[in-house]
């Protein structure tokens, strides 16, 4: 599901990093652990088609990345992958409904509001749907960026620091949701 082989990331004017050569199968869990600033953002960044290494070959999903650029970048990242980045870019201008429907929006296909209010009931969130972002607290956006992520059942879902503002009952639920079989017996990290 996902391979990488001399994978390497050079940052613009600065340090270069060389990742291992990775196989991750359908159905696996990976998880990526060290220091800060070691490369584990960059590395999830990379397999999410959000930056094109500097070196290397990386398929996921079946796709080879090397062959998608920009646009059909977009696309392909819409269809497969759900992401929970660090940041959590929920868009202060929109509800927290309305940026969950952007999911469905991105991906081709109409907006369904019974999943959203499922996904964000599991995470204990529905009462929040009508609210803009800058009305949530720091784990409340997390559980709504973590529901973004999965609300799809992508093939990949890709997860930097999945429970860190989350309390330890919300952190069991969103790595509950996380572990959840999908829709394709596909990783989820």
């Amino acid at each position: 599901m996902i391979r990488t082989r001399q994978l390497q990331y050079a940052y613009p004017g600065g340090v270069t990093l060389t990742f291992p050569d990775v196989d991750v199968p359908q159905g696996a869990v990976l998880l990526l652990s060290g220091a800060s600033g070691c490369g584990k953002s960059t590395w999830l960044a990379l397999v999410a088609a959000l930056v094109a290494p500097t070196a290397g070959t990386l398929t996921v999903a079946g796709q080879p990345l090397d062959a998608l650029k920009n646009i059909a970048a977009d696309a392909w990242r819409a269809r497969a992958i759900g992401f929970l980045p660090q940041k959590l870019h929920l868009s202060a201008a929109l509800t927290v409904q309305q940026n969950l429907a952007l999911v469905f929006w991105a991906g081709g296909q109409p907006e369904d509001a019974a999943r959203i209010h499922a996904t964000l009931q599991t995470l204990g969130v529905q009462d929040l749907a009508h609210r803009k972002p800058g009305q949530l607290s720091g784990g409340q956006a997390q559980r709504v960026a973590l529901a973004r992520a999965v609300l799809r059942k992508p093939q990949v879902i890709l997860a930097d620091e999945p429970t860190a503002s989350l309390d330890d009952a919300a952190a069991a639920d969103a790595v509950g949701l996380l572990l959840q079989p999908p829709r394709r017996r596909a990783p989820h990290w």
